[in-house]
């Protein structure tokens, strides 16, 4: 599975040097210089980083290949990817990828059936969006006061809600 670790955005001066908006924790590694990403759309790489700087808080990419302001246009809102396989998972227990989690099937910690993860959104908060049949979506906080287990093996993620949580925005 494809994960994206950056987005192209606008470019920065003449010389074909790129603003990425960074979507990984692991910035000074996934964008080092020789570092080569995959692209979405795939037709735009793969590119390999020439040379990384932070230029007032925003990472700047210079990329072989990349000559002037036209060439670094042209790649605007390029994703950048990397495969979920090269990204191994640090040494606590409860770190999880988002593609591992959506999928998961969600029962209450009273082992009522809720619906199924299908995004995981970070706003701040990591948020387990949870599709249930035949009503709105439900956000989810993943904390663990909220979210008490989960079971890769077992294809399960357990909440134990608050009241009301699962029933938010609906009519009485």
């Amino acid at each position: 599975m494809q994960l994206v670790v950056g987005r192209i955005g606008r470019p920065h001066g003449v010389r074909g040097e790129v603003t990425v908006e960074v979507r990984t924790d692991e910035p000074d590694r996934r964008f080092a210089p020789g570092a080569t990403l995959a692209t979405d759309p795939a037709g735009a790489g793969p590119l390999t980083v020439e040379r990384a700087r932070w230029h007032k808080g925003i990472l700047l990419l210079t990329l072989d290949g990349v000559a002037g302001r036209d060439a670094a246009e042209a790649l605007r809102g390029t994703l950048l990817v990397v495969d979920s396989a090269d990204i191994p998972l640090g040494d606590d227990p409860d770190e999880f990828h988002d593609h591992q989690l959506i999928g998961l099937a969600v029962v209450t910690s009273e082992g009522a059936r809720v619906g199924e993860v299908s995004d995981v959104l970070h706003h701040g908060q990591d948020l387990l969006v949870v599709r249930r049949p035949g009503r709105d979506e439900a956000y989810v906080p993943f904390v663990k006061a909220l979210v008490p287990e989960v079971d890769l093996d077992k294809g399960l993620l357990v909440v134990d809600p608050p009241p009301g949580l699962l029933d938010l925005g609906e009519a009485e």
